[in-house]
């Protein structure tokens, strides 16, 4: 078997810099996408059209030996669906059962799946931290159908045909983020106030430059293989340190000026944006020492070093 490494969900945030970085380290990689698209230089394109419970994957996943699966139906703030569970599960639960079955009939070694902190539940309280041992607490449609992806993985993997890694990654920033994070980035860089000085909150981050260097160690490590991992960069921040953080990466000047919590609560309530204050104002803490312990992987990027790389990525973004 050709030691190929592929990558589903390669064309978007996560999969590109996956991509990039396999290739700079010799790999050959296979992108796998549900459209035509430019990867970056040295990657494979192979499409498979619509994520589901009938996607063909064997032409794709043909002499590979390991896959990244990234390709996902990401969380949406305000979902429009009539019934989103149905359509996460269609993607995120159905798409990865029959991604895995194609991987074991293709002959492929390991799948490392990508799921999210959400399965662990929506924020920590106090002094408390997620692990991999806590039990379940899927807090919305997408989580839960990530949640019973990993399930059905689990399954697959006591038939002895496969090894699974599990990774549950908290928010993930850098070069070409998007979402919740690149409009804060935005706001910062344009100097618009923000109530956000008298957080107290703390929540950990994940630089995508982080990300892609563990997944690497998930796809080859051999003490890998059945485990699942919450990963960070290790460095918890408030919210109004890390909107600070950015101001300094940008050269701009922070404009944050205090409102107690609470009454943030209740303006995103009585905005409809509960949600996006439940970000901003809650705690997310991960415990990751279990890479460090069982991996011997710790972060090659400091959170400074990934704020500084999103900040300079922004600046040439506007530029052009």
């Amino acid at each position: 078997m050709s030691n190929i490494l592929a990558v589903t969900g390669a064309n978007g945030f996560v999969g590109r810099a996956l991509c990039a970085e396999a290739v700079k380290r010799g790999m050959v990689v296979r992108g796998i996408t549900r459209s035509p698209c430019i990867l970056p230089p040295g990657v494979e394109n192979m499409v498979v059209g619509n994520v589901d419970g009938d996607t063909q994957w064997a032409l794709a996943l043909a002499g590979c030996d390991v896959v990244v699966h990234l390709a996902a139906r990401v969380h949406i703030m305000h979902d429009k669906s009539r019934d989103p569970l149905a359509d996460f599960r269609h993607v995120n639960t159905f798409g990865t059962i029959r991604l895995a079955q194609c991987a074991v009939d293709a002959g492929v070694r390991r799948l490392v799946n990508v799921s999210s902190i959400g399965v662990n539940g929506s924020s920590t309280k106090g002094d408390s931290v997620f692990t991999d041992q806590d039990k379940p607490d899927p807090h919305n449609p997408y989580s839960v159908s990530k949640w019973e992806a990993e399930q059905a993985l689990q399954r697959i993997q006591k038939m002895g045909q496969i090894e699974i890694v599990t990774v549950r990654p908290p928010l993930i920033y850098g070069p070409g983020v998007g979402g919740n994070f690149l409009r804060l980035l935005g706001a910062v860089y344009r100097g618009i106030p923000l109530p956000l000085w008298a957080t107290k909150n703390s929540r950990d981050l994940l630089y995508v430059g982080n990300l892609v260097d563990f997944l690497i160690v998930c796809a080859y490590h051999p003490k890998a293989s059945g485990n699942t991992f919450l990963v960070s960069d290790g460095t918890p921040v408030s919210t109004n340190v890390l909107l600070s953080g950015l101001a300094r990466a940008l050269d701009v000047q922070s404009r944050l000026f205090p409102v107690p919590p609470f009454l943030l609560y209740v303006v995103g309530v009585l905005t409809g944006y509960t949600a996006e204050f439940e970000r901003l104002l809650s705690s997310l803490r991960v415990d990751s020492g279990k890479v460090c312990r069982e991996l011997g992987w710790y972060p090659p990027f400091t959170l400074r070093d990934g704020l500084q790389a999103t900040a300079d990525w922004y600046r040439t973004e506007r530029r052009k």
